[in-house]
């Protein structure tokens, strides 16, 4: 007789775990010892399921490096108690959340699915159900008694997508994520159809959490208009010891001189720059445009392909781990969690 796969499920709030109080209408989380309820169709999942309810149940748009923390902190205790662990999360901050925790599970190789709705679970037209039975149902797959996802990812309709990768685009569809740099990792559908070409590969070595961020950093979006004053208040914001340049393009900018010095300047001085474009697609290029020649010669770290929810973490995690400028340099430039293509 087979064993069955134990998943842990984490709730840490967000539109899945909400149902409409009888009462004022409102939306309040519910009583997760009534999941079974709400969701019937788990009791003929072939898995043993536990429950780790966060006590005070948190919109995602007040998650904060410290709760990244608590969550990697929560996997490293149940890690050998499970095949894996789904995070049920808000929908709006999961791709940092998923980020922030690619970087903090160092030599995981078990998955770590975070999924969430867009409708509340307790509503006749949620997609929170299939969202939710499916993320468990990839926790739990293996072959050959060995987990086919080693890696933190996001599910979301019908698709499984590497978490550092995704970026939410789309606030009114079920399909609320977009991986356009990397291949979706699975497919569901009658069958759940796994890239396996795509998946990050195991290893044998032991699971390493992290336990420290460094928040003191700051996103500059360029815009056409942007004024001097601007620029120069976000690079000598008091603490702030690395910048995410979101470009234009493949990472094109002004070649205004006051801006190019205003670059110039925040890096002598130490600050880390690290050039992200605002397309949802593609890669920063210094030097194939003109106009990124002056950041690249200025010290600017071309950030490839990186999302910005992953630049996010990864300078978080880095400038955390080292203040070596050097180090730092070539850690961001170094594909870490998968989440850059080098």
């Amino acid at each position: 007789m087979t064993k069955k796969s134990k998943v842990i499920l984490i709730y840490t709030g967000g539109t899945i775990g909400m149902m409409e109080d009888a009462k004022s209408g409102h939306l309040i989380p519910f009583d997760f010892k009534q999941l079974q309820k709400q969701i019937p169709e788990l009791s003929r999942l072939d898995v043993e399921l536990l429950y780790i309810p966060f006590e005070h149940p948190m919109d995602s748009s007040n998650m904060q490096p410290a709760i990244w923390i608590k969550l990697a902190k929560l996997i490293e205790k149940n890690y050998s108690k499970a095949d894996g662990f789904v995070i049920l999360h808000g929908s709006d901050t999961m791709s940092f959340t998923a980020s922030a925790l690619s970087f903090l599970l160092d030599n995981l190789n078990k998955p770590v699915i975070l999924t969430g709705s867009q409708l509340p679970i307790g509503t006749i037209r949620t997609d929170g159900k299939e969202n939710l039975i499916t993320a468990i149902e990839i926790a739990a797959a293996k072959e050959n008694n060995k987990s086919v996802v080693t890696e933190v990812c996001i599910y979301f309709e019908s698709q499984l997508y590497r978490g550092n990768r995704t970026h939410k685009f789309n606030s009114e569809h079920f399909k609320a994520f977009q991986s356009a740099n990397y291949p979706i990792l699975a497919k569901a559908g009658v069958s759940i159809h796994y890239k396996h070409n795509a998946l990050k590969k195991a290893n044998n070595k032991s699971l390493k959490v992290h336990t420290s961020l460094d928040a003191n950093i700051a996103i500059l979006k360029l815009f056409p208009g942007i004024t001097q004053n601007v620029v120069e208040a976000i690079l000598n914001a008091k603490g702030i010891k690395a910048i995410i340049l979101e470009t234009f393009g493949s990472g094109n900018a002004s070649t205004e001189k006051w801006f190019i010095d205003a670059i110039n300047t925040a890096i002598k001085k130490g600050i880390i720059i690290l050039n992200v474009t605002q397309c949802n697609a593609g890669a920063v290029q210094h030097g194939k445009y003109a106009t990124s020649a002056g950041l690249a010669k200025a010290g600017v770290i071309a950030g490839a392909d990186i999302t910005t929810e992953a630049a996010v973490a990864k300078l978080m995690f880095v400038l955390a781990n080292t203040s070596n400028k050097k180090e730092i340099e070539k850690l961001l430039k170094s594909d870490l969690r998968g989440e850059i293509t080098v």
